[in-house]
């Protein structure tokens, strides 16, 4: 029979990210193109130990419905954290869990965009977060990143010249995919601009506490005195992605209609994830193991880096040193073809991530690709740059 998808669904692509895992599945392919945490990052042991008391003690509460807001212990130490790290939450917020911080973008997308509405976003972008704008129809407008933020005059433009402007999406520490963290300076522009032309700020911070050299800057949703900053934090980078544990924080009006739309889409996140999160957070050393990831991937980063010095640069291929996150965004000279590189590069059995795959119009020019270094061992990534590198020498 003949299939008739939806109109909001007509135009949307398979992630490119997604398609390349295809090719990374083959065990003797260096993926450089996945955004894991690295293996090594897990608590696994006492993630074990945690369910195995949460199924002893508390087990019709872990498999039980719940409420949609969240389990209130872990909304409790949550919205605590967040306030004593990094002063978000004001008496006018409130604070929900989600499945992922995916669904963060999904729901207030949900909840606050009509059909033709515009997103602004960073350009380069967060693939994922991209899709859930388009898949609701919403006009997507780039602003192009320096290296320290977005064009501050390009954003005045577009929230001077875009229709129904939404909200503005912010990765605002070690962006994925660029690496870039948005300066003080830029955050606190970016927000008066929001401010003056009464839009919101969607402010994802995924990577915000894998800070490996540098201060902390503050977030701009800690900025907020107006309620029109919307902060969406992750348990997957910190404690693992599978757990599929997010939450927001945001003015309460907007949580509202959040929870209203989370209702119709999964009625409540996993009650035993969020019982291993509160557990882990409020009776293990949530801080320690948080000093430990940064120790992990400070090494592989370092390490990573250095590879690009030794095998990518000599051969014409450039980047910016990151301060935290899990990406390196490098850029082939001007004039090269980006695409036929990523494709010679997955013949030699190395993938990366083409750059056109994070662009609100995947079809402008790009000629950048993304690399992920935490989820490789040391060993497959000296390989996987030593071959990029050896490519580049060929083709560059």
């Amino acid at each position: 029979m003949e299939y008739i998808v939806s109109d909001r669904v007509k135009t949307l692509k398979p992630s490119a990210i997604r398609e390349i895992f295809k090719y990374a599945a083959d065990p003797t392919v260096v993926s450089l193109s996945a955004g894991n945490p690295a293996p090594e990052a897990f608590p696994t042991k006492e993630i074990a130990e945690i369910s195995n008391r949460i199924l002893t003690e508390e087990p019709i509460t872990a498999l039980q419905y719940s409420v949609t807001e969240g389990y209130p212990p872990l909304r409790r130490a949550v919205t605590d954290f967040m306030q004593e790290e990094y002063q978000v939450g004001k008496d006018f917020d409130d604070l929900i869990i989600t499945s992922g911080a995916q669904q963060v973008m999904d729901l207030l997308t949900k909840s606050m965009v009509n059909e033709g509405d515009t997103v602004i976003c960073e350009a380069p972008s967060f693939i994922g977060s991209l899709n859930s704008f388009r898949s609701y129809n919403a006009r997507l407008c780039g602003i192009p990143l320096e290296a320290d933020g977005m064009n501050l005059e390009a954003l005045e433009a577009a929230l001077k010249n875009e229709k129904n402007v939404r909200f503005i999406y912010i990765i605002s520490n070690f962006q994925n995919p660029s690496g870039v963290t948005t300066s003080l300076e830029k955050r606190k522009a970016i927000y008066a601009l929001a401010k003056q032309y009464g839009v919101l700020i969607l402010e994802d911070n995924p990577y915000g506490e894998l800070r490996i050299s540098g201060e902390n800057i503050p977030t701009i949703k800690s900025l907020d005195e107006d309620g029109i900053v919307v902060y969406a934090g992750s348990f997957s980078k910190v404690l693992s992605p599978g757990l599929r544990l997010g939450y927001v924080v945001a003015p309460k009006p907007v949580i509202q209609k959040m929870v209203v739309c989370k209702q119709g889409e999964d009625v409540h996140t996993n009650v035993w994830a969020q019982m291993i999160a509160h557990r882990f957070m409020t009776e293990y050393d949530f801080k320690g193991h948080l000093k430990n990831l940064r120790e992990i991937y400070r090494k592989k980063a370092n390490f990573c880096m250095d590879l690009l010095d030794q095998y990518l640069v000599p051969n014409k291929i450039t980047y910016q040193r990151i301060d935290g996150g899990l990406f390196i965004w490098c850029k082939l000279p001007e004039g090269a073809d980006m695409p036929d590189f990523c494709k010679q590069a997955v013949l030699r059995k190395v993938c990366v991530v083409p750059g056109n795959a994070f662009l609100t119009n995947e079809s402008e020019q790009c000629s950048s690709f993304r690399i992920n270094f935490s989820t490789p061992t040391d060993e497959q990534l000296e390989k996987g740059i030593r071959i990029l590198g050896e490519l580049a020498k060929e083709i560059l």
